[in-house]
């Protein structure tokens, strides 16, 4: 009795750490540009931008769109909804669904060091709750920071880096004065030079590369 009950034990241990590393699992989207491709995993514990992101995926939502603002050392940003075959003297960023993704900020967890995906939304003076677009969302470039640098942002912010992202933003790069303010919700895995591609492009005034940078379709991908 005691060798059966020790059995079933076992049993139901292995499944409970078959489903744990189930919900661990990951999804990876590949992001295929006129530039290249862009494999991004998303993040289980923002599950409602995952989720969201995945449905707009499926939908064939951002197949076509294009990459509409771009600041070099900062950010790519795309999901302009109205931004497909858009002229050049046509204005973008404001296309979006009729909804916005409550704020799921993981901070300091997720943070703004180069190759994380993160979602767009309107500034705080109308949307204070840091709600985000539908659709839109940008890839961090960002720049290098010195340790001098990052002193006195401490001392100018009243903030404390993590050992992580201090040695991030000084041996990677990123944009820390979005830290805590925007939905970190994925990561770059591979194709950060496709990203780096895009991000030295040439703009205009309103910072839209000047020839016209697509996503060609995205897909839901096992590896």
């Amino acid at each position: 009795m005691k060798k059966l009950f020790a059995m079933c034990l076992v049993a139901f241990s292995a499944l409970i750490s078959v489903h744990l590393q189930a919900q661990e699992v990951e999804t990876l989207v590949q992001i295929d540009t006129d530039m290249g491709k862009i494999k991004v995993k998303l993040f289980n514990d923002t599950p409602q931008h995952r989720d969201n992101f995945i449905k707009n995926v499926k939908e064939h939502r951002y197949d076509g769109l294009l990459f509409h603002r771009v600041i070099k050392q900062f950010m790519i940003q795309a999901g302009d909804i109205n931004s497909k075959d858009a002229p050049m003297e046509q204005h973008l960023g404001d296309g979006d669904l009729d909804y916005t993704i409550p704020a799921e900020i993981v901070f300091p967890k997720y943070f703004h060091k180069r190759g994380m995906l993160c979602a767009a939304r309107t500034g705080d003076d109308e949307n204070p709750e840091r709600a985000s677009s539908a659709t839109q969302f940008y890839i961090v470039t960002g720049k290098f920071f010195t340790e001098m640098e990052l002193d006195k942002m401490e001392h100018e912010q009243g903030i404390t880096f993590t050992p992580e992202q201090r040695q991030a933003y000084m041996l990677e790069g990123g944009t820390p004065h979005l830290d805590g303010k925007y939905t970190v919700f994925g990561e770059v895995i591979k194709g950060m030079k496709a990203v780096d591609k895009i991000q030295f492009i040439e703009t205009n005034g309103e910072d839209r590369p000047v020839k016209n940078i697509k996503i060609k379709s995205m897909t839901i991908v096992n590896k």
